[in-house]
């Protein structure tokens, strides 16, 4: 019996016919190349716009260093116009409270302290109203009367402020004198804030035409942030059992909250530099006291109102000097108000919508 062939070896296949090889696979034809569309045609045809590129950030660059220049130039300006009455009196003028130009001593603190007094006054006067206004607007006004009520606010905001000033003046300050001072004396005479006499002008008549007058803007911008809270906000806090109130606390006020303090903020920077209507209606004089009936002066009023009447060098200094005060300010109570957002948000971004 002859032996068996050998068995292959494991894992290969052995052919049973060893003629018969494998055939070399036939690779694949390249399909032609699509023809470019026009669009891409065009953007071959210029050229890479680096250049340009560069020259419009270039371009936005300078635009946003122009703020930095602009604050600069005022800043420089202030200090050299002011330099005689910062060479006499220092530091020390914007915590002196005198102001006589006949002796030349001058003071800014009177100042200072009716610019943030009635400012303040005016906002604790205007912010209730304005959020009341916004939120009746945007959630409980009838649809016919959203566009008149919203026209109307918007409209104050267009008055100049003379004739703020003027109907301040022939209406206000006669009522303040007759009826409204009486009235606070009477019911509020215990707190020492309506005492001394009430001549219609001072702190308190001032504050209230600020708050007049910063009410359509407060007013507006808060309108315009609730309106663009989602309305799913709102059908969420619905559906899960929330009254119109909570409603409107939780979804529209909360997610509101930093752009309203923003708003307040644009209110409080109108009231710090309005000059017009304040001066006819706040007494100018440099008084700090005790009582909202006392006549009083801001920073804005006695520059406009003493300015003409500057004689010497010193005085003209002085009256710049306020400026320059009235700056700083400025600048401080913006401060504050980045605080107060950053305190609200604990530093954290918006959340989107």
């Amino acid at each position: 019996m002859p032996p068996l062939p050998p068995a292959p070896p494991t894992g290969t296949i052995a052919l049973s016919n060893p003629a018969v090889t494998a055939a070399p696979t036939a690779a694949p034809t390249p399909e032609p190349a699509a023809e470019p569309s026009e669009v891409r045609r065009f953007l071959n045809a210029r050229s890479s716009g680096l250049l340009l590129d560069r020259t419009f950030a270039g371009l936005l660059l300078l635009c946003a260093s122009s703020i930095f220049a602009i604050v600069g130039f005022i800043v420089v300006i202030l200090v050299l116009r002011s330099r005689l009455t910062l060479a006499q009196f220092g530091w020390h003028f914007f915590v002196s409270s005198n102001w006589d130009p006949v002796s030349g001593d001058f003071g800014a603190l009177p100042f200072i302290y009716g610019t943030l007094a009635t400012s303040f006054l005016a906002l604790l006067m205007a912010v209730p109203l304005a959020l009341g206004v916004a939120v009746f607007i945007t959630e409980l006004c009838p649809r016919r009367l959203r566009v008149p009520i919203s026209f109307l606010t918007e409209l104050l905001a267009a008055i100049p402020s003379v004739v703020y000033g003027l109907w301040a003046v022939f209406v206000l300050v006669p009522i303040m004198r007759e009826q409204l001072g009486p009235f606070l004396v009477k019911f509020f005479g215990w707190t020492h804030l309506f005492s001394g006499a009430n001549f219609g002008v001072g702190l308190l008549t001032a504050s209230i035409i600020l708050a007049i007058m910063i009410l359509p803007i407060i007013s507006s911008l808060t309108r315009d942030i609730m309106l663009a809270v989602p309305n799913s906000q709102r059908e969420a806090a619905l559906a899960l059992g929330a009254t119109r109130w909570e409603m409107i606390r939780v979804s529209v006020l909360r997610n509101s909250r930093i752009g309203i303090v923003g708003a307040i903020m644009l209110g409080l920077g109108r009231a710090l530099g309005e000059t017009m209507a304040v001066t006819m209606v706040i007494g100018n004089h440099p008084n700090i006291g005790g009582s909202l009936f006392s006549p009083a002066n801001t920073l804005a009023s006695v520059i406009a109102g003493e300015f003409s009447e500057a004689t010497g060098d010193l005085y003209l200094s002085a009256l710049i000097e306020i400026g320059l005060a009235l700056f700083l300010v400025t600048i401080v109570v913006n401060a504050i108000a980045r605080l107060m957002v950053w305190a609200v948000t604990r530093g954290a971004p918006p959340r989107a919508a």
